[in-house]
């Protein structure tokens, strides 16, 4: 059997938009693939996969235990109710029950942020109710002080190049403030790409991406709190039943985590070895000027960054670059400040080149 972007009538996609959801997020390995057909052609007692692939990845990752979901929103909605609900089964069975009134999950304002759906979207799909601390462009630990109750079930973290960067307390600060207040503290860290940090940091839950820095198939991650994680297993008599993961996907992953673990991902030394010949190209073209940035969260990402000029606007730049195939889809965060960024993780040299043709015959 053939598959082709033909078949479905599909357009290509060149993604320089880095590990997005609306693109598929990620391409994954020879490795993984195998470990997705293992999966796929055998059968488990799902209970016990979900227990023995936790521990192994909780060994991996040197933490009290480990589940795999199916997204890191999930991780986000399983989490707050497995908090709220504390090994309830009558809360499993009624995440929403009025008997438990200890809901509020406290959240940094500049953290309430939509990466594709709002954080409170998911923190409401777990039965919590988001209470934000601080304001828009601050948040100190004393903010977060300020919010707890006697009804406060958690404070939850987003550690994301999405929310709001400068004047916010650390992970670090976060833990400090939910251990003196007998609190857990969950980190979203779903893009990230250190598995061990936040753990390190104090954190009793973080929850990541599968598919986005470890490069797996589609699923998430959630390790921390042996006791936290067995609450989290139990939502799948509840929520977490809306939001299985399939066999396939659990080894497919599992196998992702071991790879990046031993391997790690392109360091940024190499990113801007490959971004060089790239921006020198794109530097040749009519209205644009080309630079090498990093990442605004401070990871060891490097982006090629392009000032359009002329009567063409960013955006209608960005929209011509997605109206043929293959489809060439760029970061447009600042295409009002007429920029656009060329994430290259997913791009090979091959791409970069049609990325350039592309973009002189628009310019042109």
């Amino acid at each position: 059997m053939t598959i082709s972007y033909e078949k479905f009538n599909l357009k290509e996609v060149i993604n320089a938009s880095g590990k997005m959801t609306i693109l598929g997020v990620s391409k994954v390995s020879e490795n993984v693939l195998a470990a997705q057909k293992f999966g796929g052609e055998h059968f488990f007692e799902m209970s016990e996969l979900s227990i023995q692939t936790g521990a192994y990845l909780a060994k991996l990752l040197t933490v009290e235990d480990a589940q795999v979901v199916s997204s890191a929103s999930a991780g986000i909605a399983q989490s707050v109710a497995a908090l709220i609900g504390e090994g309830s089964v009558y809360h499993a069975y009624h995440p929403y029950t009025d008997k438990i009134t200890k809901r509020e999950i406290i959240l940094p304002k500049g953290h309430n942020v939509d990466y594709g759906t709002p954080v409170e979207v998911m923190v409401e799909q777990g039965g919590g109710q988001v209470v934000e601390a601080g304001y828009a462009n601050m948040c100190s630990p004393e903010h977060i002080e300020t919010m707890i109750t006697d009804q406060t079930a958690a404070i939850l973290y987003i550690k994301s190049h999405h929310t709001v960067q400068k004047s916010m307390l650390s992970v670090e600060e976060a833990a400090t403030v939910a251990k003196a207040h007998k609190l857990p503290l969950i980190v979203d860290a779903a893009a990230e790409e250190d598995l061990f940090k936040y753990i390190e940091a104090g954190a009793d839950l973080v929850i990541y991406s599968g598919a986005k820095a470890i490069e797996g198939p589609s699923a998430g991650l959630v390790i921390g709190k042996k006791a936290y994680i067995e609450w989290i297993r139990l939502q799948g008599k509840g929520i977490g039943r809306a939001m299985k993961i399939g066999k396939d996907n659990i080894l497919g992953f599992t196998q992702a985590v071991e790879d990046y673990v031993k391997n790690g991902s392109e360091a940024g030394d190499s990113m801007q070895a490959r971004l060089a010949p790239f921006i020198a190209a794109l530097n040749q073209i009519n209205n644009i000027e080309a630079k090498s940035v990093q990442d605004g969260a401070g990871r060891d990402i490097y982006r090629a960054s392009i000032k359009v000029s002329g009567e063409k606007s960013a955006k209608a730049v960005i929209q011509e670059l997605k109206a043929e195939s293959p489809a060439i889809y760029t970061r447009e965060y600042q295409a009002n400040n007429g920029i656009i960024e060329f994430d290259i993780r997913s791009v090979n040299e091959e791409e970069m080149t049609k990325i350039v043709t592309r973009l002189t015959e628009i310019m042109n």
